[in-house]
């Protein structure tokens, strides 16, 4: 898992991992979720990478756009 960058200094997310199809993000709460291109779509996986790599609204969007749309919960 790689830290996320937080830069607006108020999200839940503390990390997150990419793969070619899915992202697992782990919440402050210790929770982790794994969105896959099935369970979400391939445009949002792909705008949570991106926004996971900028280190900002990754947690918004999450809750806005595809807060069920989980494939797995890890924990």
């Amino acid at each position: 898992m790689k830290p996320y960058g937080n830069l607006g200094r108020n999200s839940g997310v503390a990390a997150y991992e990419v793969g070619p199809d899915f992202i697992v993000v782990e919440f402050s709460t210790g929770a982790m979720y794994e969105y896959t291109y099935e369970s979400a779509g391939r445009d949002n996986i792909e705008h949570m990478k991106q926004l996971a790599e900028s280190g900002h609204g990754l947690n918004s969007f999450i809750n806005t756009e595809v807060r069920n749309l989980y494939a797995a919960r890890k924990r």
